[in-house]
């Protein structure tokens, strides 16, 4: 796998809200460079309008609401306690009751059946394995049961995400790439007709899907894919050719989810260009080829294959959604997909921390059991708050995706972001603890260390990620800055400051202190962002330091915000339990948005980031390490 990813989740995702006149990112790849000039792309292309409309869950428990994202509102200084407060409670009795006998098979399976250290061996899931998860729904869970699926709602499908997470994340890559992308597309965009066809066998795991998109040439661009396909004469088929690197079950797919150029003619002007559309084929359609499987750092039971398209005939009634409409195809496919990666690893750092944790209660050191000492402690504690945190932000989005939220780019990036990042944190903690025995292949958590590399990387690296929500925000801030006048913008961010109030929704006593530091951050943040813009203008698209520093901010705010939520939550229902993790958490964010905002804020600090650039490129002039031994030789 390199750095650009896996097929399967090369893209980075992007929805709008159908509210805004604004089009955010749309060229935002995951493997585009981290370039003046590819963040200027990221920022100029939010000039196309209204291209990829909002995907609303229909949960009948809940209507469709209006509401604007809690991220994005940050930025302007506005605490919209209506997206966090209260915590979503989605599920009802029955749902609940569904999806914990489903875990229940699920951890059984997972336990009896699947060998996760024998699947990565073997780089393969074994047929009896496929066909026991055919038989417990796991390649149809989101599916409506009209068409063989389970009809899981968001919430139910994260929960189910997150008993998996704790045993093969191989395994869950394999059924994710099948059905949260793989025919997610028909899912989403499929006429009746094409539900009909496609949607039971892939539903019972009859046949797979994969998501074809990224090709060798193409890179940050998607209008850059080569692959073709040209309507024959007749108009009855469409005739593909073309090549997709790293795609996920492509060695193993029936169905693929194709996305192509084709000669469109613009409705405006009645010009033909050349536009990407997604398409339907099978590779019964003949023409259709693979290469081997890749091979692998880590997630090495899921297949990865080059897939090649020579002269295939598509029939028209294959085309996925409207002639050059691809693109948003392509988005909408990708964001929708990407909720259920924070309840994923929210399985795998539990699994984790009671891995260490029963190793710290059993192994002796200096006369006393290693949880006697305090670093162990302080490593223990760390690990819970990353994993209550990252499990807290997983379930409010998906809650909020249930509760008919139109707008969760940016909460979704967020907590792509942090669940990444926490759990690697906990699985290198995990190895620390255990010492050397953490290294050793036997004991299997390098096995974890290696499978989770990958998600720092694909469904959009976590270094572009963080831009994207960054400069979400810059933009928002810039626009109202145009719209209202400077003055006045800086006279209201600092009567925010001066001016903060108490939290309006109800909130346990002993977490009032963390809903006022949120309440301040935030207010502080909007001034800070709002002198950073005025000060670099429309070059702070470049300045990339400062940007990671306010996306850094902006996913700890998120960060607080719900485990504030959960917490107070939990208290109404008389659990006191997790009020003190979540004071624990805020305080610490608390003061780590304190040392971002004096960074950003420091003309010193600003000076060394500058000669840290500057070692860079030098480094960069030179090809590698600049400098001479220092015993001469």
């Amino acid at each position: 796998v390199s750095t650009q990813s896996t097929g399967s989740f090369k893209l980075l995702s992007i929805q709008l809200h159908y509210l805004t006149n604004l089009s955010y990112q749309l060229d935002l790849y995951l493997s585009m460079s981290l370039t003046a000039r590819g963040i200027s792309r990221i920022y100029n292309n939010a000039r196309v309008s209204k291209l990829c409309q909002p995907l609303i869950c229909q949960n009948p428990l809940f209507s469709v609401r209006p509401s604007s994202s809690f991220a994005r509102g940050i930025f302007l200084g506005e605490f919209r306690e209506e997206e966090v407060f209260p915590y979503p409670s989605v599920l009802n009795e029955d749902q609940k009751e569904t999806i914990s006998m489903m875990m229940d098979a699920a951890k059984t399976f997972m336990e009896e059946t699947n060998d996760a250290a024998l699947n990565d061996t073997n780089e393969q899931i074994p047929e009896e394995q496929l066909d026991e998860m055919r038989a417990l729904g796991m390649y149809g869970l989101m599916v409506p049961e009209e068409y063989s699926g389970l009809a899981l709602t968001n919430t139910m499908y994260a929960r189910f995400c997150e008993a998996t997470g704790g045993y093969d994340l191989g395994l869950g890559i394999h059924t994710g790439a099948h059905q949260s992308i793989g025919y997610k597309g028909i899912l989403l965009y499929g006429n009746e007709a094409q539900k009909e066809k496609y949607l039971p066998p892939l539903a019972t795991g009859e046949i797979f899907a994969c998501f074809c998109l990224t090709e060798p040439s193409s890179g940050s661009d998607a209008s850059s894919i080569k692959t073709r396909a040209e309507l024959n004469e007749a108009g009855t088929h469409y005739i593909l050719n073309g090549a997709k690197i790293w795609i996920s079950n492509g060695g193993i797919a029936e169905i693929f989810t194709v996305f192509a150029q084709t000669p469109t003619k613009c409705k405006k002007t009645g010009e033909i260009k050349d536009k990407i559309s997604a398409f339907i084929v099978e590779r019964s359609f003949g023409g259709v080829n693979h290469g081997p499987p890749e091979k692998k750092m880590g997630i090495k039971c899921s297949n990865t294959a080059e897939v090649y398209f020579d002269n295939v005939p598509i029939p028209a009634e294959n085309l996925l959604g409207e002639e050059g409409e691809g693109f948003k195809v392509a988005m909408n496919i990708l964001n929708n997909g990407r909720f259920g990666m924070g309840a994923c690893l929210t399985g795998t750092m539990k699994m984790l921390i009671a891995k260490a944790t029963d190793h710290a209660n059993s192994r002796k050191q200096f006369v006393s059991n290693l949880r006697e000492y305090e670093g162990i402690q302080q490593k223990i504690a760390r690990m819970n708050l990353l994993c209550y945190a990252n499990e807290s932000m997983a379930y409010m989005l998906c809650g909020n995706m249930d509760r008919g939220a139109p707008e969760y780019q940016l909460e979704a990036a967020i907590s792509k972001i942090f669940a990444s990042q926490a759990a690697w944190d906990v699985c290198d903690e995990t190895i620390q603890i255990l010492g050397g025995a953490g290294y050793m292949k036997d004991v299997g958590i390098e096995r974890w260390m290696r499978d989770l590399r990958i998600f720092r990387i694909f469904e959009g690296t976590n270094d572009i990620l963080k831009l994207f929500v960054a400069l979400n925000g810059v933009q928002e801030v810039g626009k109202k800055l145009t719209a209202n006048g400077v003055a006045a913008m800086l006279d209201l961010a600092q009567k925010r400051v001066l001016g903060i109030g108490p939290v309006k929704a109800k909130v346990h006593a002993d977490l009032a202190s963390s809903a006022k530091n949120l309440s301040e951050d935030i207010a502080q943040f909007n001034l800070a962002v709002s002198r950073q813009v005025m000060k670099h203008k429309k070059k702070i698209i470049g300045q990339q330091i400062l940007l990671n520093r306010i996306g850094d901010i902006a996913i700890l705010l998120q960060s607080m915000a719900a485990v504030i939520s959960r917490a107070n939550a939990a208290a109404d229902k008389g659990d006191t339990s997790e009020i003190a993790l979540a004071r624990a958490w805020c305080s610490d964010s608390h003061l780590r948005i304190d040392q971002f905002l004096r960074e950003m804020n420091s003309a010193e600090v600003t000076s060394a980031d500058q000669s840290i650039v500057e070692i860079g490129k030098r480094a960069l002039d030179a090809g590698g390490y600049a400098v001479e031994s220092p015993i001469g030789c």
